[in-house]
């Protein structure tokens, strides 16, 4: 909660929920019409088009919600009874759980179906950012596997979300054929995974990246990037069944 009391203030700015990620989420909530939305931020993904109970520990980012009911609370601990949803959803937000596990199970008991949009972490260790950044080696992004994920939901269908090339929700792997944006300080700011970060300990990697753009080293290497429309940075949407 307190990284996203700092990191929150310009949320909104980078994170907007992405048209074609939702599409996703929508599908997957099928008939379900009371919804509550844990971790929720500022509300992206949230479906429009249905009843949605907010959960969200950090006030700043409570204060930057425009839509419904919300409830200042942790995953680990929803204040709601047994069943008193259709659906239970996590966009994003498991990683900064102090307990994931428990927050997962909190989903199951309120709701019947539980969705989760997390990333595959071995994905995302194989990904070109890693030439520059070690943000999971030290433990800075900690997405559970998506595999762990699955058992303690007592079995899920995972569906692969290809994130297109000018997504517009500012995630960590979102500017994968951007390479330039991770240079933006107003980025970082919206990644938890580079605020968790100190100036020095980004200082060489920002400093490689641009140093491979001017050159062309970065488009010798990952030119082919450029010709894709969407890529596979490990979105998986993981829905019970």
């Amino acid at each position: 909660m307190a990284l996203y009391d700092e990191i929150g203030k310009s949320y909104s700015e980078h994170r907007r929920p992405e048209p074609r990620i939702a599409a996703y989420v929508e599908r997957a909530l099928g008939d379900a019409r009371i919804v509550v939305n844990v971790g929720a931020g500022t509300g992206s993904y949230e479906p429009v088009s249905r009843v949605v109970v907010a959960v969200e520990p950090s006030i700043t980012m409570i204060r930057q919600r425009r839509n419904g009911p919300v409830v200042q609370a942790g995953a680990e601990a929803l204040p709601f009874a047994d069943g008193s949803f259709d659906a239970a959803t996590a966009f994003i937000t498991i990683h900064h759980w102090s307990n994931w596990r428990a927050g997962v199970a909190e989903m199951r008991r309120v709701a019947r179906r539980v969705l989760i949009l997390g990333v595959d972490i071995e994905v995302l260790q194989s990904f070109w950012i890693t030439d520059y950044f070690t943000l999971w080696e030290r433990e800075v992004v900690r997405d559970p596997e998506v595999d762990d994920v699955v058992d303690v939901l007592g079995g899920a269908d995972v569906i692969t979300v290809p994130t297109p090339h000018d997504c517009i929700d500012g995630f960590l792997l979102a500017y994968w054929r951007r390479p330039e944006a991770y240079l933006d300080p107003s980025v970082r700011a919206c990644i938890s995974g580079f605020a968790r970060s100190s100036d020095a300990e980004l200082a060489p990697g920002l400093t490689r990246l641009r140093a491979d753009l001017d050159s062309g080293e970065w488009g010798r290497k990952y030119g082919h990037l450029m010709e894709l429309d969407e890529y596979d940075t490990g979105l998986r949407l993981v829905v019970s069944r």
